[in-house]
């Protein structure tokens, strides 16, 4: 009798312990997901072109997954505030909307980052930020050429605004590429380095299509060029930096949605469908609209252009003279 209650307590046990190993076992592909609200963690502020890119996404899919999708904007710390949020919380419900220009960088401007890259596995890409270089409308300037003619002209004369990030240092590693002497002026907000262009306190800006666009509409700041490996829709007749003979300038904002550790590639897959899936023509307008491109990618194209990034960041980098910092 003992015997079998010992054997019948065992299996008992053994059947308990399953039970917690399948609750606590990551999602696939099989797996019902999501099963409770989903929420957006973004290194950006309301109103920026990721908050309205998420807004717009998450307002289809929770209609198409059957659960809420939560919104929530934690700027600051050059993107750490909201990549802390988002690794602390270990939960595969809880993801990061960002541009990956918020984090190729850190390698070279933070020591002892509270995360790994490792810890930000990609999902989906979901649209390309329209990157431009622009100058004052009362500069003698329309071309990147003459731009680049009046700073060999006039050494240490013009400034150029600088948002950290890796812009920051795809900008600077291409004017010292070009021998250039240009003076970079820091800014925290990109809307006070847009202003002082528009006044023509700085000469030279390299930024996101949305932050410039109320001066290049007021008639003050005038587009030499997008970054983008494609023109933008909204300005059809702006030539891509490597139509205009600097392909060294040539990056794409690349904005998308990362998950935690473990997120299996085949989860990550559906989760890319379902955003092709929702992604209708209101989505595509309000993008170009905001300065944007609809490009959703999956998990591997992703991961792919983000290393592509690494690289070239790492490259201008090592052209200026900055080692990686030591990490913990």
């Amino acid at each position: 009798m003992r015997l079998r209650l010992r054997y019948f307590f065992t299996f008992a046990l053994g059947l308990a312990l399953l039970a917690v190993a399948a609750g606590t076992r990551p999602a696939t592909a099989e797996t019902a997901w999501p099963t409770r609200a989903v929420k957006f963690i973004l290194t950006l502020g309301p109103g920026s072109g990721s908050d309205i890119g998420a807004r717009l996404f998450a307002d289809r899919l929770s209609k198409r997954w059957g659960q809420p999708v939560i919104v929530e904007n934690r700027p600051g710390g050059d993107g750490i505030v909201a990549i802390n949020a988002f690794v602390g919380a270990h939960d595969d419900h809880v993801l990061l909307f960002a541009p990956s220009s918020s984090f190729t960088a850190h390698p070279y401007l933070h020591d002892h980052l509270p995360y790994k890259p490792s810890d930000l596995v990609p999902i989906a890409r979901v649209s390309n930020t329209i990157i431009i270089i622009a100058v004052p409308a009362s500069l003698n300037v329309n071309s990147l050429d003459q731009l680049a003619a009046l700073a060999r002209a006039q050494p240490g004369k013009l400034n150029w605004a600088g948002v950290t990030g890796a812009l920051d240092f795809m900008f600077a590693g291409w004017l010292k590429q070009e021998g250039l002497d240009v003076t970079k002026v820091a800014y925290k907000n990109p809307v006070d380095a847009s202003n002082d262009l528009a006044e023509g306190r700085v000469q030279v800006y390299e930024s996101a299509l949305a932050i410039v666009r109320p001066q290049v509409q007021s008639g003050k700041v005038k587009l030499l060029a997008v970054t983008n490996t494609v023109r933008a829709p909204t300005e059809p007749d702006l030539p891509t930096v490597q139509q205009a003979g600097y392909p060294a300038l040539t990056i794409d904002g690349l904005v998308g949605l990362f998950g935690p550790t473990g997120m299996p590639l085949e989860l990550r897959q559906r989760i890319t469908e379902d955003f092709r899936a929702v992604a209708d023509d209101i989505i595509k307008d309000r993008l170009n609209a905001t300065g944007q491109i609809l490009n959703v990618g999956g998990p591997e194209e992703f991961a792919g252009s983000i290393d592509d990034q690494r690289a070239k960041v790492a490259a201008f980098a090592k052209e200026l003279g900055i080692a990686s910092l030591p990490q913990n």
